[in-house]
């Protein structure tokens, strides 16, 4: 594979693109919601995630399904650990930082946990495998209070309706995304045990869920109209979903590791990256 191929592969296989994507999210937040962005919070942000992240690939198992990621994976397993705990102790670090704000960054720290938990080779980490819909919720939940709560109470900021409609919004789009990732990995998650609402769904219903969240999704964010958000904007925000929403079928039939890993992650952060680009 030529350099350039590797260098790719490493940016997104260490988790440092989806470690940017969370940063450049958070930093959406502030400027859809008028807020100062907090560079200790973003820095904060970003090792947060390459530690949750290397945590949880260190911790992974072999699948069903075989990929270059994986290959990659067992090739590097000591470069996760280097990366998990580089990413500790530069969040805990930043974390001083912020210690007014302890008990939320404890919250998201304790969700984000519970996300790869079940992974820890021990009795009682095994048995978060049994708890329904967990997997998918969880993880729906982190990326949506790390990147748009969080920034939110850091600046002290009045919460409104505004903020409202985007958390819902931002929600069901990382929903959406989590939804497919749940499809291609419910062989694994069936073996393993470990439950959430698309193991347990027939074709027909996921696609249900999956319209559902892509709905409201939609709905949540053209309402933000009503909080004097221009239209550009909105149609900004619409964009990932839209695109989300065309993958449907081809996402459930390819599993190539660039579509999940790179183009559905980066779809969470796309928005984000279109407003710097145009400075809507």
């Amino acid at each position: 594979m030529p350099f350039a191929g590797k260098l790719f592969n490493f940016f997104v296989y260490s988790n440092l693109f989806i470690a940017g994507c969370a940063v450049l999210m958070a930093y959406q937040t502030c400027l859809l919601l008028h807020l100062e962005p907090d560079n200790y919070l973003l820095l904060f942000i970003f090792s947060a995630t390459i530690c949750s992240y290397s945590f949880h690939w260190y911790l992974s198992t072999p699948s069903v399904l075989s990929s270059p990621r994986i290959e990659w994976q067992h090739g590097h397993h000591e470069m996760h650990l280097v990366l998990l705990i580089a990413g500790l102790g530069c969040s805990v670090f930043f974390a001083f930082y912020l210690l007014t704000h302890w008990i939320w960054l404890a919250f998201a720290s304790a969700i984000t946990f519970l996300y790869s938990a079940p992974k820890i080779p021990h009795p009682y980490f095994r048995a978060l495998r049994k708890v329904a819909l967990g997997k998918t919720i969880f993880l729906a939940m982190v990326w949506t209070f790390v990147t748009t709560v969080l920034p939110v109470i850091v600046n002290g900021a009045k919460w409104q309706g505004d903020t409202t409609l985007f958390v819902i919004s931002r929600f069901f789009l990382i929903y959406s995304i989590c939804i497919l990732f749940d499809y291609r990995d419910r062989e694994d998650d069936k073996l393993n045990g470990i439950r959430s609402l698309v193991t347990r769904l027939n074709e027909k219903g996921i696609r249900n869920l999956f319209n559902f969240s892509i709905a409201v999704f939609i709905v949540s964010t053209i309402g933000m109209l009503f909080y004097h958000h221009p239209l550009s904007r909105i149609i900004v925000l619409l964009i990932p979903g839209i695109i989300t929403a065309s993958l449907f079928n081809y996402a459930r039939k390819n599993f190539s590791d660039m579509l999940y890993y790179f183009a559905l992650d980066g779809l969470m952060a796309l928005s984000a990256l279109l407003m710097l680009v145009t400075r809507i």
